[in-house]
């Protein structure tokens, strides 16, 4: 049996104590994030969350770290499949983009800033020190995230 799947990816990028996050400028999905996108047909997940990056932040990220994935299913029943990676090796300069606001924030005060719908959970993934999985399951038609 196959189902349909639909690959993305989230990646916090660390640099001395602080942590780049994005306000997205989507009424969709609103709040604060870290960068990321969706996976490309024939992209490699890692050449996906390098591009996205780029893309979103101006940033060229070497080597992320898959720390996790979260997981979750769509109101039309297609696997939602995000890949959480981490990065502390990059050249450039930051800059917004029409995704969104790009800024460094002390890591300890990221989950102060108005996170968008689902990230909260997400946190303790990327600061975790070995990879994790958040699968969402519902009850009732309320979703409730386990870390695995």
């Amino acid at each position: 049996m196959r189902e349909q799947a639909v690959f993305t990816n989230m990646c916090m990028v660390e640099r001395d104590g602080y942590v780049l996050m994005q306000e997205r400028n989507d009424e969709d999905w609103p709040g604060v994030v870290f960068p990321g996108g969706h996976v490309e047909p024939g992209e490699s997940f890692t050449e996906a969350v390098v591009r996205e990056v780029r893309e979103e932040t101006g940033l060229a990220i070497e080597k992320p770290e898959l720390c996790g994935v979260k997981q979750f299913y769509t109101e039309d029943g297609a696997r939602y499949v995000v890949f959480l990676y981490r990065a502390d090796r990059f050249s450039g300069e930051i800059r917004s983009s029409e995704e969104g606001r790009i800024f460094w924030v002390k890591k300890e005060d990221a989950e102060k800033q108005d996170l968008a719908s689902g990230v909260a959970p997400m946190l303790p993934v990327f600061f975790g020190d070995f990879p994790r999985e958040i699968f969402w399951r519902y009850d009732d038609g309320v979703g409730v995230p386990e870390i695995i």
